[in-house]
């Protein structure tokens, strides 16, 4: 027997290397896909056998290791990673974290049936709206409340149930652009609502709706809360109280788009926005708001307000194509659950935590990633700076949290080399450059998360991949 004709007959068994405890329990692809993987590596070291390049046997061992390295490339598009912007609500990072209990309650739907549209009581069939409606009515003392998959279908569907074919009066000042360039202007027609614009850009007066108020024609007065910018210096608008008063005199509905919206007040925090209850409390007959952003939920547009209009909305076309599904359904659930007590609100759900916390928290929180990457990497020169951080996610746009971040120099890489082969690592690691220093704030980053940070910048030190 041949040299060759031995190697060939020692290659292993595709069959036997899957029996390997590594492949058996690897989750992170497919177990069709690792076949595959087994299977080419094996041919290929045939096809080297054959061609004299490859003299030494392969073993089981060696396949395992080159199939797990290939696992490894193999990245899911939509990935985990590790935001150290200090962005709070970081559109580009999916905005909100969910708390515990969301994720629990996906999990729980997720994995059986449910009553997602069943009624236990009566056993019949039930409405998906039900799933939310009576704790939002509980925290916002609301008639009533509806759920679509997000803040601008919630703009869509009302003004498309209320206002189809005739006129919403609108301040000039407020016609604002959600973002991807998607604009209030071009929501509305879309609706079928009709815009009348009034004011100029930095002014509108009460006397300006009034003015454009026309019987017939005249369906809402809506306003727009700018969450996403302001307008400063010589500016004027009219507040939505004095709108309630005028669209009671005027017997016309105002709604009120608030964007991203605040259940409960943040402003011992340094977050000055206005609250959903207050408009309620205003007299506002239609409230809109999003749920992943102030709120620290799932995306959804929530909508609520009087009965009567949440119910022409309920049985509008457009309902149906804006439904959200049972684990948006399961995680506002749970989210909304901890607004009961807003002391648990802020515990429990991690917008509201990264907003309240300490100044001093986050000072040893960054003490503690220091000296963290201090004893693992001794080329870096590492310092605890102050900064000042952002909510983010069109919301709060002028509003500033004092926090503290690591800057990070390594003499031999440079700051945006060093952030590149960080994005590349096994988990992604999100940061930004400031003063010619790689920045990583600490108001972002879970404790949890500083041993991967280490093992990202262990990556990145030794030779990871760059751009």
């Amino acid at each position: 027997m041949t040299k060759i004709q031995k190697l060939l007959r020692e290659l292993p068994k595709v069959d036997e290397v899957l029996l390997n405890e590594q492949l058996f329990l690897c989750k992170d692809v497919a177990r069709p896909v690792i076949v595959d993987m087994v299977r080419d590596i094996i041919a290929k070291a045939r096809e080297e056998i054959l061609s004299g390049e490859r003299e030494e046997e392969l073993s089981i061992e060696e396949v395992v290791e080159v199939t797990l390295a290939k696992v490894k490339k193999v990245k899911k598009k939509l990935r985990r990673v590790i935001n150290a912007t200090g962005v709070i609500l970081h559109t580009n990072l999916g905005r909100s974290v969910l708390s515990t209990k969301a994720q629990e309650a996906i999990i729980e739907v997720a994995s059986s049936y449910s009553n997602l549209e069943y009624n236990l009581e009566l056993g019949a069939r039930g409405s998906r709206h039900d799933i939310v409606e009576h704790i939002v009515k509980k925290i916002t003392n609301s008639q009533a409340c509806m759920v679509v998959n997000n803040n601008a279908a919630a703009t869509m569907l009302v003004l498309a149930s209320m206002a189809k074919g005739r006129e919403v009066i609108i301040s000039r000042g407020e016609l604002v652009e959600i973002g991807g360039s998607f604009r209030i202007p071009d929501v509305m027609q879309e609706s079928g609502g009709i815009l009348k614009e009034v004011g100029a850009t930095n002014k509108t007066r009460l006397d300006d709706y009034k003015k454009a108020f026309d019987e017939e024609k005249t369906a809402a007065i809506l306003k727009v809360h700018t969450s996403n910018y302001r307008i400063v210096g010589f500016t004027q608008e009219a507040e939505l109280k004095e709108l309630v008063e005028l669209g009671k005199t005027l017997k016309t509905p105002v709604i009120y788009d608030m964007g991203s919206g605040l259940i409960s007040s943040m402003q011992r925090y340094g977050i000055n926005e206005p609250t959903v209850s207050d408009a309620l409390n205003i007299g506002a007959d239609v409230v809109l708001f999003s749920g992943d952003k102030l709120l620290g939920g799932p995306q959804a547009g929530i909508i609520i307000g009087k009965k009567k209009y949440i119910d022409m909305m309920k049985k509008h076309p457009l309902a149906r194509a804006f439904r959200v599904d049972k684990f948006t359904l399961a995680a506002l659930e749970a989210t909304l659950t901890s607004y009961l007590d807003i002391n648990d609100a802020i515990k429990e759900i991690p917008t509201l935590n990264m907003i309240a916390i300490s100044k001093e928290e986050l000072y040893n929180k960054a003490k503690t990633l220091k000296s963290m990457l201090d004893d693992a990497h001794r080329s870096l020169a590492c310092e605890i700076e102050e900064c000042i951080d952002q909510v983010g996610g069109g919301s709060a746009p002028t509003d500033r949290l004092e926090g503290f971040g690591v800057s990070v120099r390594d003499e031999k890489i440079s700051p945006e080399k060093l952030e590149r082969k960080l994005r590349k690592a096994e988990i992604p690691i999100i940061a930004r450059i400031n003063h010619d220093r790689l920045f990583l704030d600490v108001r972002t980053i879970k404790v949890s998360e500083f041993e991967e940070i280490v093992k990202g910048f262990e990556y990145a030190l030794e030779g990871g991949q760059d751009a």
